[in-house]
């Protein structure tokens, strides 16, 4: 497999991501919402990486299954722990493709009454985008490949990768 982003590539970007968000958010509490299970890792580097007070929660969802494409079809398989109302929420996905998913979660959660609402993605995939879904915090921009490593899978494997490599090269 060919490596995309080395490990160090991607703790310098989320360095970086986690200085912009404290930026913006100043002053304020943040609350994360990690989307099981390819965002696990990104997570938890990324909320180490803001200098704020915040929580965290987690909500999983699967349009994937055992294949290398999106199905198109969004299932909540986890909700969330903990209510939004009045909260700063910003939304961790490990990976932004057609845009279904997000979509279908952003429509979800803005639904529960958040004071505000954003969404950090590691990698974003635009050429495969099916609806627009805004993302306001980008780690990579990369072209369409189907990626494992560092919580990305297939087949829930792979995640412990600690690059990011182009899966079947």
């Amino acid at each position: 497999m060919k490596v995309l982003l080395s490990h160090d590539e991607i703790q310098a970007r989320i360095a970086e991501m986690g200085r912009e968000i404290a930026r913006d958010y100043a002053g304020r509490e943040l609350h994360l919402v990690g989307v099981l299970k390819g965002a696990s890792l990104f997570l938890t580097d990324l909320a180490r990486a803001v200098d704020l007070p915040l929580t965290l929660d987690f909500i999983a969802v699967s349009s994937y299954g055992a294949a290398t494409k999106s199905s198109g079809e969004v299932r909540l398989v986890k909700d969330l722990d903990q209510g939004l109302d009045g909260r700063d929420l910003l939304v961790v996905e490990d990976i932004v493709d057609t845009g279904l998913t997000l979509n279908y979660l952003v429509n979800l959660l803005r639904a529960r009454g958040p004071r505000s609402l954003k969404v950090a993605a590691l990698l974003s995939k635009p050429s495969r985008r099916l609806v627009e879904s805004p993302v306001d915090y980008v780690g990579f921009t990369i072209d369409d490949h189907f990626v494992v490593g560092y919580g990305l899978d297939f087949n829930e494997r792979y995640r412990n990768l600690k690059d990011i490599v182009i899966y079947g090269t």
